[in-house]
């Protein structure tokens, strides 16, 4: 029978027998095969722990030097302690898409409907911007008007005012004599400005001024003398912007030029003597039979010519004198003033 020695190894056949279990003795395969190296005397169990490390990573090289240097090693090899290098070059995963198609909640419901309805500010903002584009728009509306409907209305106006009176005079309708306000009688012409407009009694805005019209200073008490008569000033207004503007350029006559007088008799043509460029609207005396200022020396048939100015005010007023030259039977025919 073979005998098994203290050591662990038995004697007789060559074959071993593993010790006694609990004994802690190393089988003498495993001792030949793991202790080729010397190994420090202890327990069982600390010599045991190497082995388990190495084959749970067998091809990581162990970094000498401790525990500390462990880690220096580690966070070489992965960017950090728990492989932050490798995490933070991973892509972040996609959001998930919403679904259309998905119905919202209640907090979801009110929360877009909160974000939907605009601010107070931006009411406030809205209001005051409609309130500036409305106002722009009345403006530019009020200054279409003024500027161009009231002219063409106005020229509409004096246009069929002129051809009436030129068939009443045809068929003698008209007579010579006293005319009641906005009544028309007689006819402007100036050649230079090519204005033809027809002359009402009355300086009214609304039933002769705003209508095209030329109006006589004819009540008092800025009555002023016909054409007809021996003596006197024969004093005329209109508009000089909008409403036709019959008198808008009559800046630019100079002493010499025509202004006609048409009746239904007579032709009274005036050469222009002298003009005052402003002067106050008080300032009546420039209607007198002889107007201070004028250089009319005496009494004569004369006529006179009124206006706003500056263009676009009525803060000042433009005056234009002329004095009789000629007067021409409408039997005769056109006065050379109208033929050149």
């Amino acid at each position: 029978m073979p005998r098994v020695t203290s050591s662990g190894r038995s004697v007789g056949d060559g074959r071993d027998v593993p010790p006694p279990r609990g004994s802690g003795a190393v089988p003498v395969g495993a001792r030949d095969d793991e202790t080729m190296a010397l190994r420090a005397v202890g327990p069982a169990g600390a010599a045991a722990r190497p082995a388990a490390a190495s084959s749970a990573a067998p091809d990581a090289p162990v970094a000498p030097g401790g525990r500390a240097a462990r880690r220096k090693a580690a966070k070489r090899r992965g960017g950090g302690r728990h492989g932050g290098g490798a995490h933070r070059t991973a892509p972040a995963p996609a959001p998930a898409e919403p679904d259309p198609h998905r119905p919202l909640t209640r907090v979801e419901a009110r929360r877009q409907a909160r974000l939907r309805k605009p601010s107070p500010a931006t009411l406030a903002s809205r209001a005051v911007g409609e309130v500036f584009i409305t106002t722009g728009v009345l403006m530019l509306l009020f200054v279409t008007y003024q500027l161009w409907w009231t002219n063409v209305r106005a020229h509409a106006q004096a246009g069929d005012e002129a051809h009436q009176l030129q068939d009443d005079w045809a068929s003698g309708k008209r007579n010579p004599g006293v005319f009641e306000p906005g009544q028309g009688f007689a006819i402007l012409h100036i050649p230079k400005l090519d204005v033809v407009a027809p002359i009402a009694e009355g300086v009214s805005n609304k039933r002769v001024l705003d209508k095209g019209m030329v109006g006589h200073y004819g009540q008092a008490p800025l009555k002023t003398a016909m054409p007809q008569d021996r003596t006197g000033n024969f004093g005329l207004a209109a508009h000089r912007n909008t409403h036709g503007e019959p008198f808008r350029y009559i800046n630019r006559l100079v002493p010499g030029d025509p202004v006609v007088v048409e009746t239904q008799d007579t032709y009274f043509v005036y050469k222009v003597t002298s003009t005052l460029p402003v002067t106050s609207p008080s300032n009546v005396s420039v209607l007198d039979p002889v107007p201070p200022g004028s250089g009319l020396t005496g009494p004569g048939r004369y006529i006179t010519l009124t206006t706003c100015t500056p263009e676009f005010t009525s803060k000042y007023r433009l005056i234009v004198w002329g004095k009789m030259v000629q007067e021409r039977p409408r039997s005769e025919g056109k006065p050379d003033a109208l033929i050149e």
